[in-house]
C-alpha cells in the first residue's frame, strides 16, 4: 500500500484493545481512521492463552481470537490498517507527519496507543512457553493456579503485589530474588514477610524453564549467585514480576512522561500537552494494566479526538 502523503483525521499508533476500542469508536463517528499496528498486531494479549475476565465471554476466550473480534469490528467500520512500524513522528505542527520507512502520512490528531512490554529474563523457554505456565500478569492468570504451586521472580514492588495477590489461589507462593534482600517499599515487604503461604529463595536466579511432555511448565532452574549451586524448583505457575517498560521511546523528546516513560495525560481525560495527541492503554497507565481498562481509556481517546475535531471544524465555519 502507498502511504506517501495520505492524510487522517484521526491516525491511530498501536492495535491492542486501547487502539482498536479507539479505532472502533472513531470509526463509528465517521472519521475513517488508520491504524498503523505495528510488528505484533493485537498487542499483548495475542501472546495469551485463555482469557476469562474480560466481559461478554463466559466461557473465556483465546486471546488472539478476541484480538481478531476487535480488529474485525474496527475494520466493519471503516477502519484502515497499515502493519508496519512508525519511525518517525512531528508533533511540532499540525497537520502531525508520522514516518513508516521512506513513506509519510499526515493526521489532524494522533491517539498513541502503543502499549508497554513486560520486562523478561531473556530466555529462549519464555517465548515458548508464555502462556502456557508462564506469565507477566498475575492479575490475569492467577486463577488458572487455584491450589498449585508458583514462583515469582523479581524483589520490587511489582513481584510483592504479584505474590501477594497469587496467595489468593495458589496453595504456595516461592518469591525468587538474586539477591538477600527485598527492593520493595517497606509497607509491601511487610505484606509478603506477614503472608504464611509465601516463602522466599534469596541469592538465586533463574537460568531456564523446563517444559513437560505437554508443552506446559514444568519446573525453574535455579542457580544460587554466591555458590553457583544449580536445583531444579517444581512449579506450575511462574510470575515475571520484574516490571514492564512502556513501549514509548517514539516520543521522548515530543511527548511528556514521567521518570519510568509512562505519558502523562490531563486530569480526567486522555489529552496530552500537545492539542490534537491523545494517549490511552499501558502507554499511559502503570497501575491498571488490564484489556478492559485499556479499551475504557481508548474509548475515551476517540471521543476526545473528535470532540476536537467538531469544535475546530465549528469555530471554522
Amino acid at each position: 500500500m502507498n502511504i506517501a502523503e495520505k492524510h487522517y483525521k484521526v491516525l491511530i499508533i498501536g492495535s491492542g484493545p486501547a487502539g482498536l476500542t479507539a479505532a472502533i469508536y472513531a470509526a463509528r463517528a465517521n472519521l475513517s481512521p488508520m491504524v498503523i499496528e505495528g510488528v505484533q498486531p493485537g498487542g499483548q494479549l495475542t501472546i495469551t492463552t485463555d482469557v476469562e475476565n474480560y466481559p461478554g465471554f463466559p466461557q473465556g476466550i483465546m486471546g488472539p481470537q478476541l484480538m481478531d473480534e476487535f480488529r474485525n469490528q474496527a475494520e466493519r467500520f471503516g477502519t484502515n490498517f497499515i502493519t508496519d512500524m512508525v519511525s518517525e513522528v512531528d508533533l511540532t505542527r499540525r497537520p502531525f507527519t508520522v514516518k513508516i520507512g521512506k513513506d509519510k502520512m499526515t493526521a489532524d490528531t494522533i491517539i498513541v496507543s502503543t502499549g508497554a512490554s513486560a520486562k523478561m529474563l531473556g530466555l529462549e523457554s519464555e517465548k515458548v512457553l508464555m502462556g502456557h505456565g508462564l506469565s507477566a500478569c498475575a492479575t490475569c492468570d492467577g486463577f488458572f493456579f487455584n491450589g498449585q504451586e508458583v514462583i515469582v521472580i523479581g524483589g520490587g514492588d511489582t513481584a510483592c503485589e504479584e505474590a501477594t495477590f497469587l496467595t489468593r489461589f495458589a496453595s504456595k507462593v516461592t518469591m525468587v530474588h538474586r539477591r538477600d534482600e527485598l527492593r520493595a517499599s517497606k509497607v509491601m515487604q511487610e505484606r509478603v514477610f506477614a503472608n504464611p503461604k509465601i516463602e522466599m529463595k534469596w541469592n538465586r536466579v533463574v537460568l531456564d524453564f523446563v517444559a513437560s511432555p505437554e508443552g506446559s511448565l514444568e519446573s525453574a532452574i535455579l542457580q544460587d549467585t554466591q555458590t553457583g549451586e544449580k536445583e531444579t524448583f517444581v512449579c506450575k505457575g511462574a510470575f515475571l514480576g520484574i516490571g514492564h517498560t512502556p513501549n514509548t521511546q517514539l516520543f521522548k523528546d515530543t511527548l511528556k512522561m514521567d521518570e519510568l516513560g509512562y505519558i502523562i495525560t490531563k486530569p480526567d481525560s486522555t489529552a496530552t500537552d500537545i492539542v490534537g495527541v491523545f494517549v490511552c492503554g499501558d502507554a499511559q497507565d502503570h497501575v491498571y494494566r488490564q484489556a478492559i481498562t485499556a479499551s475504557g481509556t481508548g474509548c475515551m481517546a476517540a471521543i476526545e479526538a473528535e470532540r476536537l475535531l467538531g469544535d475546530e471544524e465549528a469555530e471554522a465555519t
